[in-house]
């Protein structure tokens, strides 16, 4: 089986957080008990990837590093990569080619939550397919806000449209993707659109036209969470604080997730919650 890496973009400006990202990356912008990054990584974590690249902003790059480091903590490696500017979700691929190399690998965007039953056959059907791409979707109420998938009458995928003024589904394409190594040549082959980005869409074209694009469907029962505004960002730790009170166990706890991986054990576990001081976090982690 194709070795499997992943990539969070965690670059742009933030602009629409403003005046928080002044002063801080939107993504290290905290939503409910950790920050925002927490939640992609741990994507990654569930699907079992351990070699992961995160894409940031130069002036925030020493920020990453102090509360993620290498990823040795976790049992994970962790590199970076500055975006000086915003260029598209494609070009994640092509300024992570030496990272990528010859393997396949998954990207999520670096606002984006997932949480829910279901989630984890998903990623694992997702990571069988070795060739080609894998989206998942998600009804919404607004889907001419997103991109979008229209399915042929078997379920297949049939047309991509980005954010069309007239949707014909409400399925919106997540952030969330596993693709094939072929990823890297199909960015370099698309030219920046009128927004002058190489769109992820321009990508998935080429795969659609494959046949190898491949669309899992998140249905009732899950939550799929953008975190674009201040007020989704607020709806974000809202959902977080109901679930995890409700229910005691944590969301997109890296630390968790890192131990039933396997990747690190109970000592290293203890030694990573003093680094958390007095905080209902450590005492979490040391309850596990």
């Amino acid at each position: 089986m194709s070795k499997w890496k992943g990539i969070i973009l965690a670059g742009g400006k933030g602009s629409r957080l403003s005046p928080h990202t002044l002063v801080s990356s939107k993504h290290l912008l905290p939503v409910y008990d950790k920050p925002l990054i927490y939640y992609p990584l741990s994507v990654l974590m569930y699907s079992e990837i351990k070699d992961v690249l995160i894409i940031v902003n130069p002036e925030h790059l020493e920020q990453y590093k102090k509360l993620l480091g290498n990823g040795s903590d976790l049992g994970m490696n962790i590199e970076y990569i500055c975006q000086d500017k915003p260029k598209g979700i494609a070009d994640a691929f092509i300024i992570g080619e030496e990272f990528i190399d010859s393997d396949n690998v998954a990207l999520v965007l670096g606002d984006n939550i997932f949480h829910g039953m279901g989630f984890l056959p998903l990623i694992n059907k997702a990571k069988k397919q070795e060739k080609g791409c894998s989206i998942f979707t998600y009804p919404v109420d607004d889907p001419s806000r997103f991109g979008i998938l229209t399915r042929d009458k078997k379920g297949l995928p049939l047309e991509l449209e980005e954010k069309p003024e007239n949707p014909k589904t409400n399925q919106a394409i997540t952030g969330l993707y596993f693709f094939d190594n072929s990823c890297i040549e199909k960015s370099k082959n698309i030219k920046p659109s009128e927004r002058n980005e190489l769109e992820i869409t321009s990508v998935l074209e080429q795969y659609l036209l494959e046949k190898s694009l491949y669309a899992l469907e998140f249905g009732r029962g899950f939550a799929w969470l953008d975190t674009g505004t201040n007020d989704a960002m607020l709806d974000a730790a809202r959902y977080v604080q109901l679930v995890e009170k409700r229910q005691g166990l944590k969301i997109a706890c890296i630390e968790e997730l890192a131990l039933h991986n396997g990747w690190i054990s109970k000592e290293d576990l203890k030694r990573i919650s003093k680094k958390y001081y007095n905080t209902p976090y450590a005492d979490y982690l040391n309850n596990l």
